[in-house]
């Protein structure tokens, strides 16, 4: 359960968002973190009951830094207006490897995962695995369990075929894909309830056979 005070330094610091501000208002941003990273130990605690790979993961390890890259960005914010964590055995290594997330910010909360922006090996292992057993990957996706918690796969996708692969192919709407993603918008309220962890927890095991198809073909 989160503190209601978190959304409120969140969204100041998007009023605000300048290092003056920031600096002025330190000791509002640790207890945010704080309690964010409680937060994010308790749904790692409840997803080791069904997925043994991220017991004991470090919950500051799996949450992202708030102070953005704005070497190459036209919005030079130095901060970002939300808080996200990965968990999975590669921590916030996202683009590597598929792991349970959690963002959090006012208006635009939502938890999920699968692959976002994978790296060219792993996009090209997905597509690999996709064309040879899409018809299983078909039905991890359509799963009820699946459609209950997130509805249809989502993510950006090409408007050709991409390369290697036939516009006949069987699968090319998956095969389209430049992100695998499940995600499940939030109401900023639901954080805030005591029973969020088990909600949360619910929906992160109905990601579970989606996760492995993606991670299993990166494994020897």
């Amino acid at each position: 359960m989160l503190s209601k005070s978190t959304f409120t330094f969140l969204s100041s610091l998007k009023k605000n968002n300048d290092r003056d501000w920031f600096n002025a208002h330190k000791d509002q941003y640790l207890a945010a973190k704080a309690d964010f990273e409680k937060l994010v130990g308790e749904i790692i605690l409840a997803i080791a009951g069904f997925d043994k790979t991220v017991a004991g993961l470090d919950p500051a390890k799996c949450t992202f830094r708030i102070f953005r890259d704005t070497r190459f960005a036209k919005d030079k914010s130095p901060y970002k207006n939300n808080m996200g964590a990965h968990i999975g055995t590669s921590a916030n290594k996202f683009q590597q490897r598929a792991g349970y997330y959690l963002h959090l910010e006012p208006g635009n909360c939502f938890l999920g995962g699968g692959a976002y922006m994978p790296d060219g090996k792993w996009l090209k292992a997905i597509r690999n695995g996709i064309a040879e057993d899409g018809r299983f990957f078909r039905k991890l996706i359509t799963a009820p369990a699946f459609k209950k918690h997130f509805g249809a796969m989502e993510g950006d996708t090409l408007k050709k075929a991409p390369q290697g692969f036939a516009p006949g192919h069987p699968h090319i709407d998956l095969l389209r894909h430049k992100d695998f993603l499940a995600m499940r918008k939030l109401k900023d309220a639901d954080l805030l309830k005591p029973g969020f962890v088990k909600d949360a927890a619910a929906s992160y095991k109905a990601l579970v056979p989606f996760e492995r198809f993606l991670n299993d073909l990166l494994d020897p």
